[in-house]
């Protein structure tokens, strides 16, 4: 009894420590969790921001994400789904700062030649024709494909949730969401050799 007391804790598994944090909300455990991929993380904002600083503050901000996300998200695999998530933070940072820079009038003569004798990298383009193309396909759907496929892959809503969000059956989401990434699918190749 007496060595249990200085015996070291065995590292939790992610499921524990999300389990964990549902139960609780003990942030300790969370914090652990997230630090155990928190180079991931910032790889990944990395990538997408292009910048130190900025990749440091998404690292931040999709923590207090998931202090709320994880509370009403039922999550299988943990680093799978973090990875998407600051992916999805990172592309809304891209695409907020496109639409800021747009409002702001900073295309003015100067402005736009300093951005056009300095392009973005060859993958960025393609990230941003991506995105485009998909928001143009998803405005393709049925509404109540759109719908479920939005809460599906954009918010992380397990079939359940969906269900009681939308007042479809569980079955009707499950169609909803196989016909609509099909045709999601459908629409994105066509789009490829357009």
């Amino acid at each position: 009894m007496f060595l249990k007391i200085f015996r070291r804790k065995t590292a939790l598994t992610d499921v524990e420590y999300l389990s964990d944090y549902r139960r609780t909300g003990d942030l300790t455990g969370l914090g652990e969790l997230y630090e155990r991929h928190m180079d991931m993380v910032f790889a990944v904002c990395f990538r997408y921001l292009r910048d130190e600083d900025e990749a440091k503050d998404a690292v931040m901000q999709v923590f207090e994400q998931l202090m709320t996300d994880l509370k009403t998200h039922e999550v299988q695999n943990f680093k799978s789904w973090l990875h998407s998530v600051a992916r999805n933070y990172c592309l809304m940072q891209l695409r907020q700062k496109r639409v800021m820079v747009g409002d702001e009038g900073i295309f003015e003569r100067e402005a736009y030649e300093n951005f056009v004798s300095e392009p973005p990298e060859k993958e960025d383009w393609r990230i941003e024709a991506q995105l485009s193309d998909l928001s143009d396909c998803l405005q393709t759907l049925a509404q109540e494909q759109r719908r479920s496929v939005e809460l599906f892959y954009f918010q992380q809503l397990c079939y359940q949730q969906i269900a009681e969000q939308t007042g479809f059956a569980i079955t009707k989401v499950k169609s909803y969401l196989q016909n609509g990434k099909r045709n999601l699918k459908l629409c994105m190749e066509g789009k490829q050799h357009d």
